[in-house]
């Protein structure tokens, strides 16, 4: 009786065991190569091609992240890529919100076509467009400025498709109280729409970010004559190809464009989870 009580709570913590063992022999593999270019952005150029390597570094050499910082100027490749990405993030929230909103309330002429060419345009990579997007950018004399890095990327499908899928689900009797009590179509958008789909608003603002913090081949397409607007993602080239020598320097300056990002990833986890599983939860 005892064997035949406890035996499926024995088998329900064996697989807790086992998928919390897979997931952290995930977790290794993914943080691994992470670990190491820290600890080789530490090393010396004599113990950087040691056989085995050293999986920490016996005399940290700080001196590198002051270098790649200061010397290597990502200080101010890190300004312009936080401009960049404030301006993508904030001007594609505005106009997906708009936009999604637009598709999943209203009724106008030509409304299923429209649909169908923004949601065409996902299956169009970027590259195909780059010489239109360019030579939009020249003719409005936006070339070499920050703003050429940004419009481009300030409507994004994607977005439209996620937030309209989440207003879809925002239930019609809700609206429905909404206007008896006054409220305006924007009304209910500002004030009870944008609220609840909050989750997957956030999931778009961050994958926003992280494309345009890692977009490398626009900027170095409008970067190419000047220094002033560049990058991170262009600063760890000129890093790597620049008067500054050593291995570790060019890791340091990787490591620093990777913290801000990573920072992001932690603080809205949370949001993401959320997005990700509201649709399984409903």
């Amino acid at each position: 009786m005892s064997q035949r009580r406890f035996s499926p709570r024995l088998g329900s913590n064996l697989r807790i065991v086992s998928s919390y063992a897979i997931l952290t022999l995930g977790a290794l593999a993914v943080l691994f190569p992470l670990y190491m270019t820290i600890v080789s952005s530490l090393l010396t150029a004599k113990q950087f091609g040691d056989t085995p390597p050293d999986f920490f570094p016996p005399t940290p050499q700080w001196s590198a992240y002051s270098n790649a910082f200061f010397s290597g100027h990502m200080w101010h490749y890190l300004f312009n890529s936080l401009q960049q990405t404030v301006e993508i993030v904030m001007g594609a929230s505005i106009t997906t919100v708009l936009a999604a909103w637009a598709f999943a309330t209203y009724s106008f002429p030509f409304k299923r076509i429209l649909w169908t060419i923004v949601l065409s345009t996902l299956l169009i990579p970027f590259e195909v467009t780059i010489i239109t997007n360019f030579q939009t950018v020249n003719s409005l004399h936006l070339y070499g400025t920050m703003w050429a890095l940004s419009v481009p990327f300030m409507v994004s499908a994607f977005g439209i498709f996620l937030l309209r899928q989440a207003f879809l689900g925002i239930p019609r009797e809700m609206r429905e109280a909404a206007t008896l009590d006054g409220q305006g179509s924007m009304g209910f958008l500002w004030r009870v729409a944008l609220p609840l789909v909050r989750p997957q608003l956030a999931a778009f603002m961050v994958i926003s970010a992280l494309g345009a913090w890692n977009s490398y081949l626009w900027p170095l397409l409008l970067t190419t004559n000047s220094t002033t607007n560049r990058t991170i993602q262009i600063g760890l080239k000129a890093l790597n190809a620049g008067t500054i020598q050593g291995f570790n320097v060019v890791l340091a300056g990787s490591v620093i464009a990777a913290v801000p990002m990573i920072l992001i990833m932690i603080f809205f986890n949370k949001q993401l989870v959320r997005s990700l599983t509201g649709g399984a939860l409903k």
